[in-house]
């Protein structure tokens, strides 16, 4: 049956937008280079997030103040933070809080310019922060773009600057934060290396497995039924 569907299965994608969260491949090579879908560049002064259930991009809000994110920003397909990557959290500072429910975010690294998200682009991860907001845990993947001239021959967190950290981490902790305010709902309990990135890759494919099901056979056999 599945070589009678695959025909169909590639005229909707043809015919049809995939949806980026769950219609997007994250990449035959993850969690080692994954691709991410790319919501917001550093030049964006208003932050566009996914609308669920539409998959277009909407407007979450302006940037508050005068932060704007260093990197490209985005989301790798079909994870999900949920229980298994919550998990990790309990086992490395007694923490035990719930996944924020989305897919994983990522900040991709690179030395070009790029002008505007809603695109895919192939990155590898090579570490991230385990940052709390509020009661939830809201993991943060730091990859480099595949083959980029300045960063892609890093392969470890420690490999990038300690000043790109500092920028990354003070932008996460205070995007939410009024001038002045000492009110801050964020806060980054370590930074981690290019394996608990892969874990925390890999917990949140089981996260969405859990949560969304094999979308793909359950589209597959809803197919069949119809023929």
């Amino acid at each position: 049956m599945k070589d009678v569907q695959q025909p169909l299965w590639k005229l909707l994608s043809v015919l049809y937008k995939p949806h980026p969260w769950h219609g997007i491949s994250p990449g035959d090579l993850a969690p080692e280079i994954v691709q991410c879908f790319v919501e917001v560049v550093p030049t964006d002064t208003v932050k566009y997030e996914i609308d669920k259930i539409s998959g277009y991009l909407r407007v979450d809000r302006p940037q508050k103040y005068s932060n704007v994110c260093p990197a490209l920003y985005g989301f790798i397909p079909q994870t999900y933070c949920g229980d298994s990557v919550a998990a990790l959290s309990l086992d490395d500072s007694g923490i035990r809080l719930e996944g924020d429910g989305d897919p994983i975010d990522v900040c991709v690294l690179t030395d070009r310019q790029i002008e505007h998200g809603n695109l895919i682009v192939q990155c590898v991860p090579v570490g991230g922060f385990r940052m709390l907001d509020g009661n939830e845990i809201d993991d943060k993947i730091i990859a480099v773009l595949k083959d980029d001239t300045t960063y892609g021959s890093h392969t470890d967190i420690w490999d990038v600057p300690d000043a790109i950290l500092e920028r990354l981490r003070h932008y996460f902790v205070t995007y939410k934060q009024a001038p002045g305010s000492d009110a801050n709902t964020c806060r980054i309990t370590h930074t981690y290396g290019c394996r608990e990135a892969r874990e925390v890759i890999e917990r949140s494919f089981t996260d969405y497995q859990q949560r969304f099901g094999d979308l793909e056979a359950i589209l597959t056999e809803a197919l069949s039924v119809m023929r």
